[in-house]
C-alpha cells in the first residue's frame, strides 16, 4: 500500500445506489446516462456506513463547471484534500471481491481518519484504485 495525496478537495456530484453492494452498477449506470459524455471524465465510488449499520454508497463524477450538479438534479459531496492509503485492484472484474478485501485490510490501519469515507477512483475500466483518507493528527 502506498500513500497519495490529493492537494485539493474534489467537487463530485453523485447518484445514490439503492442498495449495498447489489445497487452499485445500476448507481453507476444512472450516473453515465446523465452525462453527454464520460471523456475526461473522474469517476468515482465513496462509501461509508449509516448509523443504521447499512453502507452508503455514492457513485460520483467531479463536477467540471460550476452548477452542474443541479442541471442534472443530482447532490454534491467534497472529496477532502489530504492523504490517502492507496492500492491499485487490477482486473477487478475477475474477483470483485478483492475490492472488499482491500478495504477491510485498509480499515484495520490506525492511521485513518475514524470519520472519513472508502473512495474508489476509477482510472480505466479494468483498474479501480482503492483509497481511505488519513487522519491528519496521526
Amino acid at each position: 500500500m502506498e500513500i497519495q495525496n490529493f492537494k485539493d478537495n474534489i467537487k463530485v456530484f453523485y447518484v445514490k445506489a439503492d442498495s449495498f453492494p447489489a445497487g452499485i452498477k445500476a448507481a453507476h449506470n444512472k450516473l453515465h446516462s446523465l452525462l453527454p459524455s464520460t471523456v475526461g471524465r473522474r469517476f468515482f465510488g465513496i462509501s461509508y456506513p449509516a448509523r443504521s449499520g447499512s453502507i452508503i454508497y455514492k457513485a460520483a463524477v467531479e463536477e467540471s463547471l460550476p452548477g452542474e450538479a443541479e442541471k442534472y438534479g443530482c447532490e454534491t459531496f467534497v472529496i477532502k484534500k489530504g492523504d490517502y492509503l492507496s492500492h491499485t485492484v487490477s482486473n477487478w472484474r475477475k474477483d470483485e471481491s478483492a475490492i472488499a478485501n482491500t478495504f477491510k485490510k485498509m480499515l484495520s490501519d490506525k492511521r485513518i481518519d475514524k470519520n472519513g469515507y472508502c473512495l474508489e477512483v476509477y482510472p480505466n475500466e479494468r483498474d479501480i484504485i482503492c483509497l481511505v483518507r488519513l487522519d491528519s493528527k496521526k
